[in-house]
């Protein structure tokens, strides 16, 4: 071949080699590169609602294990989670460095109603992924106006409302007192238990309580709850205050029908603390399965789980319900992460966010599964009812969908 011709058949074959690694290469936003994913999160790991920095604790093993195989499409996660002490004016300090400074690819399982609705607006108009938030409020499924947020557990008020259910059919001489938390957390959870008793609601509800976070207890609102006679009782409690108040009712000898929101079923990190022989009779709901309950013992999901703790977090209590839903949440970012491929940009990453279908994971309970659309910003919208009998959580009946 005459060395003109060979020039121009390398120069040709070059520009093919070149065009074809251009088609190959990963399409790229902030915080994602052939090597690296960057993600970020906000976790109460100090403050009041600092037993949610279990769920963080768990995660970050769970990217460090996918790191320890190669990490997801041959990129090692970068996880930055980082404390705000479940104050929302510090979720907003640390969720702007975490996007501006740090340049993550999208924030994921940030814990807290306020702390999430704080950051909410500005995510948003950043165009930054606000994923599987670590709230069960409502308002995350609002994917018209804030179409870069989306939950990911049952919203409060579809728990809210399968209690309702229950004691309409099983409590007929019913009146029902709440304790809330002054938020949308705890808004959520009286519309949800008004929806579910419909007409009766204003007969029904005879007594509700609120308190703060900045509360020291919630020892006066239970002696106030227990005044206004009722006979069941919705504690709407976050971890510490709920354990506070199922103590509290059971010192001064209240012995309602207790729903506990699920947010606070952890046996490890409220019903221990509150006093185990106290918390009998409590019911609640779950959608992931329980590691005390000996049903499990031998299920293929279970024992999964109880393998990745005992190598990657040693020191976790495999019956705490924050270790099983922080585990499970963040594994439902890996799907997501592994379904964009790369195309890591957070238009893309929120496509696949909001395009799962039927995914089932090791510790879901059967009969649930994950899914999301466009227009459904609730991947999981089914639960059982449970009741605690001393060691583990008793499922009652069956799958439950998310109330319309």
């Amino acid at each position: 071949m005459p060395r003109t011709t060979f020039a121009v058949a390398l120069v040709a074959a070059s520009i093919a080699l070149s065009g074809n690694a251009a088609l190959a290469a990963g399409k790229y936003d902030p915080g994602a590169s052939d090597t690296e994913i960057k993600i970020g999160q906000t976790m109460a790991y100090s403050g009041p609602l600092s037993a949610f920095g279990a769920f963080g604790a768990v995660q970050a093993a769970y990217f460090e294990m996918l790191n320890a195989k190669g990490g997801i499409n041959g990129r090692k996660i970068n996880f930055m989670s980082r404390d705000d002490a479940g104050n929302p004016a510090r979720t907003v300090e640390v969720t702007r460095k975490l996007v501006e400074d740090d340049q993550v690819l999208f924030m994921v399982g940030s814990s807290g109603t306020a702390n999430n609705t704080a950051v909410q607006r500005y995510l948003n108009s950043k165009q930054v992924p606000q994923l599987f938030i670590g709230s069960g409020a409502s308002k995350w499924g609002n994917y018209k106006e804030f179409p870069w947020s989306i939950g990911w557990a049952p919203d409060y008020r579809t728990e809210a409302s399968i209690y309702a259910q229950y004691v309409l059919a099983n409590i007929p001489d019913a009146k029902i007192a709440i304790l809330y938390q002054n938020d949308d957390f705890g808004k959520d959870l009286i519309a949800g238990m008004r929806a579910g008793l419909g007409a009766r609601a204003d007969s029904v509800i005879v007594g509700q309580a609120s308190y703060e976070l900045t509360d020291a207890t919630v020892d006066s609102q239970i002696i106030t709850l227990q005044a206004s006679g009722a006979n069941v009782f919705l504690n709407g409690g976050s971890p510490k205050f709920a354990a506070q108040a199922i103590r509290k009712a059971s010192d001064i000898g209240w012995r309602p029908h207790q729903f506990l929101a699920f947010i606070s079923n952890s046996i490890g990190a409220v019903l221990t603390p509150a006093g185990i022989d106290k918390s009998v009779g409590l019911m609640s709901i779950q959608f992931l399965k329980d590691a005390s309950d000996p049903r499990w013992s031998t299920d293929p999901g279970m024992m999964q789980y109880l393998g990745f703790l005992k190598e990657f977090q040693p020191k976790a209590n495999p019956n705490d319900f924050i270790v099983a839903y922080g585990l499970t949440q963040i594994e439902t970012c890996g799907q997501v992460l592994r379904q964009a491929g790369d195309d890591l940009t957070r238009e893309n990453i929120m496509r696949q966010a909001t395009n799962l279908k039927d995914l089932e994971l090791p510790l879901l309970l059967p009969g649930i599964k994950i899914n999301t659309s466009p227009t459904n910003y609730f991947p999981i919208s089914q639960a059982q009812l449970s009741r605690f009998d001393g060691k583990s959580w008793q499922l009652i009946g069956g799958v439950l969908g998310r109330a319309q």
